[in-house]
């Protein structure tokens, strides 16, 4: 698995260009079919279809499946839907009322935050790293309520050190699948601080 920008023409371009790497060996991609189709459900009732480009290595042979920014690896929702429901717990609220705010089923909901919240620590440590690599001198991020929010503040401080290093915003739970190739959610979570570059 491999997360890259959102623009599948410009993924595409960059695939027969030679432009993304293997996560394995470093070797050099090149296109090789699809993954399978998948409807992807955004804010509200938006929603769109999704069929991600599949890349094979020249090096070692291995394939990968080629993950849009904006969505997580084997969910359903968006994710800056997910991101928002992650952001609402950090702050308090409940399970019962995120879901009644994003329209989602409440165990939905409350898989998203036990995951995180099970992992909080590690991901804490790594968008905190991350943000002393993109700023040396950035604003502390002092402690917060509990490990879940600890967590949040991390993303998005990483967020605001993205855009403070390179002058644009992007949206932290973007950045957080680039990070994490998809798998903050993921039964193993997989930290590729260096793909912050298919976030623009």
């Amino acid at each position: 698995m491999l997360t890259v920008g959102k623009d599948a023409r410009e993924v595409e371009r960059k695939l027969r260009a030679g432009r993304f790497s293997c996560p394995g060996c470093g070797g050099r991609l090149v296109p090789w079919s699809h993954a399978r189709r998948r409807v992807v459900f955004g804010e509200g009732r938006l929603r769109w279809r999704l069929r991600p480009r599949r890349a094979r290595c020249a090096g070692c042979g291995g394939t990968h499946v080629l993950l849009p920014v904006s969505v997580l690896a084997r969910r359903r929702d968006a994710a800056g839907v997910i991101g928002a429901a992650l952001e609402l717990a950090a702050g308090g609220a409940s399970c019962a009322a995120i879901a009644r705010s994003l329209g989602r089923p409440v165990g939905l909901v409350r898989g998203w935050v036990g995951r995180l919240a099970g992992r909080a620590g590690q991901v804490r440590a790594v968008f905190t790293v991350l943000v002393v690599a993109l700023d040396p001198d950035p604003p502390p991020i002092g402690p917060a309520a509990w490990p879940l929010a600890d967590a949040a503040a991390a993303i998005t401080a990483a967020a605001a050190a993205f855009a403070r290093r390179f002058l644009v915003a992007v949206s932290p739970w973007e950045l957080a699948a680039a990070v994490t190739s998809g798998s903050l959610l993921g039964p193993v979570i997989t930290a590729v601080p260096g793909n912050t570059k298919h976030v623009l």
